[in-house]
């Protein structure tokens, strides 16, 4: 098994200064999937302007909660985050896991204040941008409203396609495209798409599928069994990538 990814295992860097802040747009291994994507040097020097500052989180630390008022978002500079909301009992009922290249607190730009939490599931690093004055520059810069447009599609598109997941798939189907979710968001940031490390336990990747805890558990083990995954504790290698998409389409090569 391979070691972990490089997203998931580096630590955030020392504090940074005003002058290296401003050339992290375009020095971050991200820009390409976050609002920099497609900006030219001169509007990234702007974009770099209104970004605040970097952010570190700890692992279980809060960056927001359900009802903060909403002044910021926050691009992930690495990490993995994972959002909820409170159910009725007062538990967790997770919406989404996030990682580097995405924004965090979209969800608050229409009500004005944060509709989930969002808590880091290690040591991450976010950039916080001021929401007015990124739209000052959106008047200004019809490629960063562009971009911001795209990411927003992009997230209702991923949310589409969790309720699609959890409302009319079996559990295997459920588990083998979350498998293959991971594997293309790691593909498109330029890491492996079949060894990676899973960042959220069981019981929370349970939650957000609306499986119990011991599910997830057989369902890796059906997958390690027919020798579709290798799975050890949080380390997982997709060994046969065909079969793990037809499992998720309900056709399951082995039943």
């Amino acid at each position: 098994m391979s070691s972990p990814l490089p997203i998931a295992s580096s630590r955030p860097p020392p504090a940074v200064n005003l002058q290296a802040l401003r050339a992290s747009c375009s020095a971050c291994s991200m820009h390409q999937l976050c609002l920099p994507m497609g900006l030219d040097q001169g509007d990234m020097q702007r974009l770099e302007q209104v970004i605040s500052r970097r952010r570190r989180v700890k692992r279980d630390e809060t960056l927001y909660r359900f009802n903060d008022g909403f002044d910021m978002l926050y691009a992930i500079r690495l990490g993995h985050f994972k959002t909820f909301q409170r159910n009725a009992s007062g538990g967790e009922q997770i919406t989404g896991f996030q990682m580097a290249g995405e924004l965090l607190g979209m969800d608050a730009i229409g009500a004005g204040h944060h509709l989930c939490d969002a808590v880091a599931l290690e040591d991450s690093e976010v950039c916080e941008i001021p929401f007015s004055r990124l739209e000052d520059l959106f008047g200004e810069m019809p490629t960063l409203l562009r971009q911001f447009h795209r990411m927003m599609s992009l997230e209702i598109s991923r949310e589409q396609r969790v309720m699609l997941t959890l409302g009319s798939m079996s559990a295997q189907q459920k588990m083998a495209a979350f498998l293959l979710n991971l594997s293309s968001r790691y593909l498109s940031r330029g890491y492996s798409s079949t060894r990676f490390q899973l960042r959220m336990t069981r019981e929370e990747i349970g939650n957000y599928l609306g499986l119990a805890v011991e599910s997830v558990s057989r369902l890796l083990s059906a997958l390690k069994k027919t020798g579709v995954i290798e799975v050890s504790h949080r380390d997982i290698e997709l060994l046969d990538l065909p079969a793990l998409r037809a499992i998720a389409l309900g056709n399951d090569p082995c039943a």
